[in-house]
């Protein structure tokens, strides 16, 4: 099963996933530059994470470790977009972001790629 993680969690997650292992005071620095989080804030929000078992903290110096990649939270918080808002229905999605915009050429060509190679796999 998944683990759900929270937009804060996901903050702190974000950090690990684009800097790798990182101290707590160093998570810390980032947030407050990019999102104005205090110590306080990103080391309880860090803590969770550790609950969740979404991270590993060693010594010294509380390192943080990712223990969960990238690709597994953003299929977590994809099935749950689907489920909650497209019935659980992958084409409504597709439908509802393909209608939002105009694609270029290469956005389609692109697209096109995907789907040509599920459908190589599926065979």
């Amino acid at each position: 099963m998944a683990i759900k993680l929270f937009d804060s969690e996901l903050k702190v997650m974000s950090v690990l996933w684009d800097k790798g292992d990182m101290t707590a005071k160093q998570i810390s620095d980032i947030l407050k530059e990019e999102i104005g989080w205090n110590m306080n804030t990103t080391y309880t929000v860090i803590k969770k994470c550790i609950a969740k078992g979404a991270v590993r903290r060693t010594e010294p110096n509380f390192l943080c470790h990712a223990l969960i990649p990238k690709e597994a939270a953003q299929e977590a918080e994809t099935d749950e977009l689907i489920g909650k808002l497209y019935d659980g229905s992958v084409d409504k999605l597709f439908a509802a972001l393909l209608g939002r915009k105009k694609l270029s050429a290469e956005q389609i060509t692109a697209l096109k790629q995907i789907v040509g190679d599920l459908d190589e796999v599926d065979k």
